[in-house]
């Protein structure tokens, strides 16, 4: 099993992200705003696990909180949950956990004992953990339904055990629950500039699970769609829409477009907690611009020339039109989506 984020007696335990497929480096981040700069840095990434690690995050602060009352504790959360806030504005995962932390200090308020209210907050942020690996087996339980025996699946960016808590995943979720029906599944994983994810992540995270992986350019996969070398694409998701847009890493909506054009099903996997009901569609989805070192330089080597102007933003919106189902732990919702989601979430 890979251990994306752990609480231990010490702190929150994180795998460096940033350091894979070369080295596997853990850090011990010992306060609530060393979490809150490794979600932000991209120690940690993928939607769910931003949540875990965010939920993590704010009871390590409460935990710490040296105020002496409730009312001390509830001064300091409020800070805590602002700085949790302003580290990535486009998974929503991230807000989920925040709101769920904050909505379990409200009804633990009552109790005298500001020790026994930081053990119930500590008790939420593991029960997150534990449910997000529980959503995740379930998705890929739901969605191994939708891959032919034999297929060969392309994925977009990094939807695997490292995007969430562990073990299991999201769209890799799916292409192991393929696997463990007793299906042969290869997969081609899209390199995914400017991180590049797919190249250093997806293809770490397969190579150690056994499962055959091929790593394309972003630019190719127009070419292995047109020559039938692809018979599915599953990507992850950040956030979803009442009415199914989906926001993903920057250039899932290219691949979308394009498996549309070659008649290939594109699935979107997700758990319950990456939709977001409040905005009708994603045109309201905010979109995270990045550092352009990210996109003028691999590592320390720059590539650019200097002085000239880059876009990056970390995230677009693939719309529901593209998109064939949506694979969620509790089913598989398809179109029209305002209709779907929302029974979804009344199960």
């Amino acid at each position: 099993m890979i251990k994306t984020v752990e609480w231990t007696s010490e702190g929150v335990r994180m795998l460096d992200q940033r350091l894979l497929p070369t080295e596997e480096k853990y850090l011990m981040l010992r306060s609530y705003d060393e979490v809150a700069e490794a979600i932000r840095k991209m120690v940690v990434r993928g939607a769910p696990a931003i949540g875990v690690s965010a939920a993590m995050g704010i009871a390590l602060g409460a935990n710490q909180s040296v105020g002496t009352s409730v009312a001390d504790l509830e001064d300091d959360l409020k800070y805590i949950f602002e700085v949790m806030g302003g580290t990535r504005p486009t998974a929503v995962n991230l807000f989920w956990a925040i709101e769920r932390m904050r909505a379990t200090f409200e009804r633990s308020k009552s109790v005298k004992d500001v020790e026994e209210v930081k053990k119930i907050m500590t008790a939420e942020a593991l029960k997150i953990f534990a449910e997000d690996i529980a959503a995740n087996r379930a998705l890929g339980q739901n969605g191994a339904e939708l891959i032919p025996d034999g297929a060969t699946v392309l994925t977009h960016c990094n939807a695997g055990a490292l995007a969430t808590a562990g073990d299991y995943g999201t769209a890799l979720g799916v292409i192991r629950g393929a696997r463990d029906a007793g299906k042969k599944v290869a997969v081609i994983a899209d390199e995914t500039r400017p991180f590049l994810q797919g190249l250093r992540l997806t293809a770490w995270e397969l190579a150690k699970d056994d499962i055959p992986v091929t790593v394309i350019t972003d630019n190719m996969a127009g070419h292995v769609m047109k020559g039938g070398k692809v018979d599915a694409v599953v990507v992850g998701a950040d956030r979803i829409a009442a009415n199914g847009d989906t926001a993903n890493k920057i250039g899932t909506y290219m691949v979308a477009v394009l498996a549309k054009e070659h008649g290939i099903p594109f699935y979107v996997a997700a758990p319950m907690s990456t939709l977001d009901l409040s905005l009708a569609t994603g045109d309201q989805i905010p979109i995270e611009e990045r550092d352009q070192k990210e996109v003028t330089h691999i590592k320390d080597q720059q590539l650019a020339p200097d002085g000239i102007n880059v876009h990056n933003p970390a995230f677009d919106v693939t719309p529901n039109h593209l998109i064939t189902a949506i694979i969620t732990d509790r089913g598989v919702a398809r179109a029209p989506y305002v209709e779907s989601l929302k029974k979804l979430t009344e199960e």
